[in-house]
């Protein structure tokens, strides 16, 4: 198994570099040069593992042998898990009026980020203990990939993370869980912009390859490519405990932001995964107009909503669907993305949406009415409680019932006890949970990135410091 960029400029590229690299040298993101295929026979055996046998079984298809052998595959997916609540790390609740709910939030910070990024935490560590190099992960954040990334690496000793947080545009519990986390190798950036703004000077550092090479910088959000491979399982997870026999098809409604888990569901249908998808998404709704439309376009601006981690209007994983939907066409896909680059906008090429909709057949826009209201139905009919984000999936649930159609999946992203404004205002009874609650009296630490400022040289300026520190011996 290798690699290539999705706008062409590399190829044969192995997963160690994948792992440790944030973009493409031209500026794309990594995927594989094939997509393997499953039998029937095959989804048959995997239905009965467990989820760390189930991730073992897919790490092995993408990993290639001659870098990480089976048994260590199979000893890292066996300890990703251990700070779940869960022994089984996810389960699937059955409502009222058929709303079936794939809880993927019982990791340390109760998001569903914790299920890749506790692998991704694991699959650095293997590489780096074996050559004993350091590396700096570098990630922007809408909420909870911040959270979920700084709670897997925190204390290690080869790996120091910056984080840069949209300050008051994420729930104050998201940002707490950022900035209660005071180890030597945690720094966080409290930034005065939107997750967009503070995504495009991460890029920037991308953009500077010598200087990644030089600091050993990566990315821990989707834009690494072993994040999205990671959360493939519980797709798979899901899809076995909610079909009546395998082969069936499972509808899965997914609450869509940057749109890398809706990546990591249709690379499980290439595979062979009965499954076909739904994208729910908020007022920011770039997602929706992308696949109803191949209206690939940035709106004026990013409007803040009940579902903040959804509040993204550059869906950086769209070019790795438009790969995946134009049979590895990276001309294609450089063409269509530069246009978009340049002007903010693009039409994404007609078959390539053709194909894509055969794969997410529906999308829906959610306004923050909508999800209040499912939250209090929710509650109501089953004293269950959503959050918002999960019901944006749930609202297209109510909205799209079928009695003779597919069994239907409403993926739940996050726990509701991250969102008491959201929960509160939709008369939902809510009682925070005692980690939630130990976060408001736990010290804080974080440097403001005003805006006027220079992000850039902020940033570079922090991470050339972390660096200083390694080389001396220090963090």
């Amino acid at each position: 198994m290798k690699y290539q960029s999705t706008r062409g400029l590399e190829k044969g590229v192995s997963f160690k570099d994948v792992l440790f690299a944030g973009y493409s040298k031209d500026g794309g993101l990594y995927f594989p040069e094939t997509v393997p295929k499953l039998s029937q026979e095959q989804l048959e055996s995997w239905s009965k593992l467990s989820y760390p046998d189930l991730l073992s079984e897919i790490l092995c298809l993408y990993i290639d042998p001659s870098e990480l052998s089976r048994e260590q595959i199979i000893d890292l997916a066996t300890g990703s898990f251990s700070r779940f609540e869960l022994p089984e790390v996810m389960r699937v609740a059955e409502l009222k009026n058929d709303l079936r709910v794939s809880e993927l939030f019982h990791g340390p910070t109760l998001a569903f980020k914790d299920l890749g990024l506790g692998v991704v935490a694991r699959l650095l560590e293997t590489f780096l203990s074996a050559s004993g190099e350091r590396c700096l992960i570098v990630v922007a954040t809408s909420g909870d990939t911040g959270s979920a990334a700084i709670q897997a690496v925190r204390g290690l000793d080869n790996i120091d993370i910056v984080v840069l947080l949209p300050h008051g545009r994420c729930t104050e519990i998201q940002e707490l869980q950022m900035t209660t986390c005071i180890d030597d190798n945690v720094h966080v950036f409290a930034a005065d912009g939107n997750s967009d703004e503070i995504d495009v000077e991460v890029k920037s550092i991308f953009a500077d390859t010598e200087f990644v090479k030089r600091h050993r910088v990566i990315s821990s959000n989707s834009i690494n490519w072993a994040r999205v491979l990671s959360q493939m399982t519980h797709f798979f997870y899901g899809y076995f405990r909610a079909c009546a026999k395998v082969g069936d098809v499972v509808e899965m409604v997914l609450p869509t932001g940057a749109a890398g888990n809706i990546t990591a569901g249709c690379v499980a249908a290439r595979m062979g995964l009965p499954v076909r998808l739904v994208a729910a998404v908020n007022t920011n709704d770039i997602v929706y107009r992308s696949l109803s439309s191949g209206d690939f376009s940035k709106a004026d601006e990013v409007v803040v909503s009940l579902a903040p981690a959804m509040d993204i209007q550059v869906p950086y994983n769209m070019e790795r669907l438009m790969l995946l939907f134009s049979g590895h066409n990276t001309e294609l896909v450089k063409a269509m993305m530069t246009e978009f680059e340049a002007n903010g906008r693009v039409q994404i090429d007609a078959q390539v949406l053709k194909e894509m909709q055969k794969v997410i057949v529906d999308a829906q826009v959610v306004p923050d009415d909508a999800i209040s209201s499912t939250l209090t139905r929710c509650w109501e009919e089953n004293q269950y409680t959503l959050c918002p984000h999960t019901a944006t999936a749930a609202h297209y649930h109510y909205c799209h019932v079928r009695p003779d159609g597919p069994r239907r999946l409403c993926v739940a992203t996050a726990g509701p006890d991250k969102f008491p404004g959201a929960l509160q205002g939709a008369g939902v009874p809510f009682q925070p949970c005692e980690r939630i609650r130990q976060l408001h009296s736990m010290p804080t630490r974080s440097e403001p990135m005003e805006r006027g400022q220079d992000w850039k040289a902020m940033l570079r300026q922090k991470i050339e410091a972390v660096s200083a520190v390694r080389e001396a011996g220090g963090r």
